[in-house]
């Protein structure tokens, strides 16, 4: 259920009578919702038995407002009004006569508990009390409360000036009329809420902690470097920052805790923090408020990342790459076309192999299409497109691959097809040729041994639409030379995209994280938790992501999406991995996404 289906408000109930906020536990986050309730006019109740804290908050809002002021935003006198909507306290007795209660101290229960326990004994009988909990039980401190119906959730985003997404979180306790007030509130705000029902992590960070939980266990495995995995999801994903580098800004020891709630629910493996999370927190490396978590920081607070024992070292590649000058590309498809495009724009020699003469042509007139976009668009002269389309030389064999340097195959996501196509290659290209190929999920190993040159094949794993993604996964095998990794990665650097480094696994980087909050994410709308809407706009707002799982699925297509998971579910035995039942049912039914017309929503045919 979303916001459309929030109840009517009820007599006695209403935004307006929602006047006087009380706002308990001024940290970051506290500070920041106290602002959002005084510049919409509120009254606000600051309350921290720490007087350096109350004193901050003041600080913040004077800050933030004068910044409003020189921006433009607000005048001299509107924000003087602020500052006299927001007074502080360092007495829980403050928030007597507050229409509603925000608590937002630390993640403990105990602590929480203890509060709203002296808060039953302050508040009004009518006055509303939220938790600003994003891991602990709602339910449980509703229950534990005298007025179990008047206690909620409410779930900011932080920053809370900034973000968006409110979730607000009701228990089978809570009265449908206090949920209905503190939603329009939140509108009121210039929020967007989304109701959703008590459990660990609620939507946004149900899914997202399940996923910064995996990049952990990534790294603490050494399978990819921090860097490579941060790199691997902004570029490949599009997300505004990498996993290991948001535990640090979120707080690696918040994000055990939230994590030891949701593994306590779910006992899903996946939610099982990784022990690294847990070593770190033990020794005070929380992130970016310790000052060094997963990366170095300037000092504690900052933003600064600073070179450590684990920087990337400058100087390049240990080994010499081989030369490149002339480029085979393999298959006819969007995904071989845009990599065929990337080489030629690069000033590489191309030939562009398909099953027949003519599907060749076919794919050089779609580049050729492509070209004439980025001309139209101002992106490239007209000179720069003529040149490339001359570097590309269509053919309908792989016998032209004879001279190549690099031969890339870009054919179906099919093991015996590609193995096949090695076969060939392995006989029409010259000795030292490095064979690629761009699968997403099958063992690149699988492909180098179908050749008698293992040491020559590498992956290289392009992101559609090639010539707009930045990111290439270089795949190395046991078996891959040194010489054929650091050609490919000087070969990324000259085509102007970013290399990352991963070993030969089903997933790699980018599929191996994104999959699993993928297949989360159709789990929480099956088990009718929250809506496709709901979900999609939860990580849209709350997550910064550029487009909600369920428009992602029907883009990538539910038949692709299922193989994917299956992959990763064999390789990886996890029980979380194995695909949702109701992504099977709507691939078995035809619903494949955008392009049937039909995945988790309907599209008009073209």
């Amino acid at each position: 259920m979303g916001p459309s289906s929030t109840p009517d408000l009820a007599p006695g109930i209403s935004p307006l009578s929602l006047s006087t906020v009380a706002v308990v536990g001024l940290g970051t986050m506290g500070t920041g919702i106290a602002e959002v309730l005084a510049r919409a006019g509120r009254e606000v109740i600051g309350i921290d038995t720490d007087e350096a804290a109350a004193r901050h908050a003041v600080a913040a809002l004077e800050a933030a407002t004068a910044r409003a002021v020189r921006r433009e935003r607000i005048t001299e006198r509107e924000r003087q009004d602020v500052l006299a909507r927001f007074r502080t306290f360092t007495d829980l007795q403050a928030a007597a006569d507050a229409d509603l209660v925000i608590e937002v101290v630390p993640e403990d229960y105990e602590l929480k508990r203890q509060v709203f326990a002296e808060l039953d004994a302050v508040v009004r009988p009518d006055a509303v009390l939220a938790t600003g909990t994003n891991a602990l039980s709602v339910t449980r401190l509703a229950a534990d409360s005298q007025r179990p119906e008047r206690v909620l959730g409410l779930h900011f985003f932080n920053p809370a000036p900034a973000m968006k997404l409110v979730e607000v979180v009701s228990s089978v306790l809570t009265a449908p009329t206090a949920v209905a007030a503190v939603t329009e509130l939140a509108r009121d705000l210039g929020k967007d809420p989304i109701a959703v029902g008590d459990r660990p992590g609620f939507v946004a960070d149900g899914l997202l902690f399940g996923y910064l939980n995996q990049a952990a266990a990534m790294y603490e495995s050494r399978y990819a470097t921090r860097e490579d995995i941060d790199a691997a999801m902004r570029l490949g994903c599009g997300l505004p920052m990498g996993p290991l580098a948001l535990l640090d800004l979120i707080g690696v020891d918040t994000a055990r805790t939230v994590l030891e709630a949701m593994y306590a629910e779910s006992q899903d493996r996946l939610h099982a923090p990784a022990p690294i999370l847990g070593q770190l927190a033990e020794a005070g490396l929380t992130g970016r408020k310790a000052g060094r978590g997963f990366y170095t920081y300037e000092a504690p607070g900052s933003a600064t990342v600073v070179p450590d024992a684990e920087s990337p070292a400058a100087g390049g590649e240990a080994a010499a790459g081989r030369t490149v000058t002339r480029v085979g590309v393999a298959g006819s498809g969007t995904m071989a076309s845009g990599i065929a495009e990337v080489f030629a724009k690069a000033g590489y020699q191309v030939v562009l192999a398909a099953r027949s003469a003519e599907k060749a042509e076919k794919a050089k007139a779609r580049i050729a299409k492509s070209l004439g976009r980025s001309v139209d668009k101002g992106r490239l002269t007209a000179e720069a497109r003529d040149a490339a389309l001359a570097a590309i030389t269509p053919a309908g064999t792989l016998d032209a691959f004879a001279d190549v340097d690099l031969a890339v195959e870009a054919v179906a996501e099919d093991l015996a097809v590609k193995q096949e196509l090695f076969r060939t290659l392995d006989k029409v290209c010259k000795p030292g040729a490095v064979l690629a190929t761009t699968t997403s999920s099958l063992p690149v190993v699988a492909c180098a041994r179908a050749t008698s040159r293992p040491q020559d094949v590498i992956g290289m794993h392009f992101f559609n639409p090639a010539p707009a993604m930045k990111l290439v996964e270089v795949v190395r095998t046991v078996l891959t030379s040194d010489d054929v990794h650091a050609t490919v990665r000087e070969v990324c650097t000259k085509v102007r995209k970013h290399p990352v480094d991963c070993g030969d696994r089903a997933g790699f980087i980018v599929n191996a994280l994104l999959f699993p909050y993928l297949n989360n994410a159709i789990k929480m709308v099956q088990e009718h938790y929250a809506s496709l809407d709901d979900i999609d706009a939860a990580m849209k707002l709350g997550g910064g992501y550029p487009m909600g799982p369920f428009e992602l699925l029907d883009v990538v297509g539910l038949d692709v999406s299922l193989a994917i998971e299956k992959v990763l579910h064999a390789e990886f035995r996890d029980p979380g991995l194995a695909p949702a039942p109701l992504l099977e049912h709507l691939v078995a039914a035809g619903c494949l996404g955008r392009k049937t017309g039909r995945g988790f929503r309907e599209y008009a045919r073209r």
